[in-house]
């Protein structure tokens, strides 16, 4: 039978901030099944802001998206057919199946794919919270900012799949949780929902001396531990309230993705409140990733850990969708629907 597999490839790198421009829909005829093959049908596919650093070809912590290619994601699926013995058809699976609707391992290779329950967690939850984004926001609680009971942890981009989790994981520990966002709706639902302590509304706040105004009333005891997704003004307001030894667990620094630079305009607050200041990727930290999928599994299979999912419809779809995450357009975790 032939199959025919649209994908997205990165056509062209940006200049600056990325378009559509740099993305090509391409149609390719699947090969016959091998043996020791599977094909999956991608069923969701997870966008995420690393990818925009991918998309460049300078240094990173990441290898450059390479031109023509496929682009690089997380997907959930299901096995349509198999002559590999590890899977069975209609099993769901996860992996990095990149931007397409299908996709056929090749024989031998091992760890691309990994069988997932979805009894009492939905698929499309092991691209969030139960996924790289969940366990990204646990590792930079848990292992950097690592909160006592009573302390404060404060979170930018705190609507997200990361910086929801973050806070709810933080509160789940006795915590005082205080988020970041971008807008009235989006802060409400990080309290009302989420349930965090309290939300401010960056975009309320046009500087430095305003925002760390509205963190003081949102923080009276200071701010112990810092999850870091935004960088810029945020960070430099947030610096001013942090607490003697305080942590600052750095995961994303969107504000400088298309090349600005992000000056710290008080960096003497590192050694006046010594801080604690740790960047981190987690894919370097398999170690911990089966602790921290057990506590977000549970927590999200009964209920006590929430999230939102803004979904695309359509492949064709992913590269207009990409540009929105990036603008904060989206709502929580950010999924291109692929069937």
């Amino acid at each position: 039978m032939t199959v025919i597999n649209r994908a997205i490839v990165l056509d062209n790198r940006p200049e600056g901030e990325p378009s559509t421009s740099n993305f090509k829909l391409v149609e390719r005829l699947l090969p016959e099944l091998a043996d020791g093959e599977v094909r999956v049908r991608n069923h969701f596919l997870s966008l995420d802001p690393y990818m925009r650093g991918r998309m460049n070809e300078g240094k990173s912590y990441a290898q450059p998206q390479p031109l023509g290619e496929v682009m690089i994601g997380g997907t959930v699926g299901e096995v349509v057919s198999s002559k590999n013995s590890h899977f069975s058809v209609g099993d769901k699976v996860v992996g990095m199946g990149g931007w397409q609707e299908y996709l056929q391992v090749p024989a031998g290779a091992r760890g691309v794919l990994q069988k997932v329950d979805t009894t009492h967690i939905p698929l499309a939850a092991y691209l969030g919270a139960v996924g790289m984004p969940g366990v990204t926001g646990w590792y930079g609680l848990t292992q950097i900012i690592a909160p006592k009971a009573g302390e404060t942890v404060v979170v930018s981009a705190a609507s997200g799949a990361v910086g929801g989790a973050v806070g709810q994981l933080a509160k789940a520990r006795g915590c005082r949780a205080v988020g970041i966002a971008g807008g009235a709706d989006k802060c409400a639902y990080v309290v009302n929902e989420l349930g965090f302590d309290a939300c401010i509304d960056y975009k309320a706040h046009g500087d430095v001396k305003s925002l760390g105004k509205a963190l003081k009333e949102a923080c009276p005891a200071g701010i112990d531990g810092y999850f870091e997704n935004v960088g810029g003004m945020i960070l430099d307001a947030v610096m001013l309230r942090m607490n003697a030894f305080g942590r600052i667990a750095f995961c994303g620094m969107i504000s400088g993705y298309n090349g600005e630079p992000i000056p710290m305009s008080a960096p003497q607050l590192i050694l006046v409140s010594r801080l604690k200041l740790e960047g981190f990727i987690v894919s370097e930290h398999m170690e911990v990733w089966p602790q921290a999928l057990k506590e977000l599994g549970t927590m999200v299979a009964t209920g006590k850990l929430k999230y939102r999912e803004t979904v695309a419809d359509g492949i064709a779809a992913a590269p207009e969708a990409f540009l929105g995450l990036l603008k904060g357009r989206n709502f929580g975790k950010q999924l291109v629907k692929l069937t």
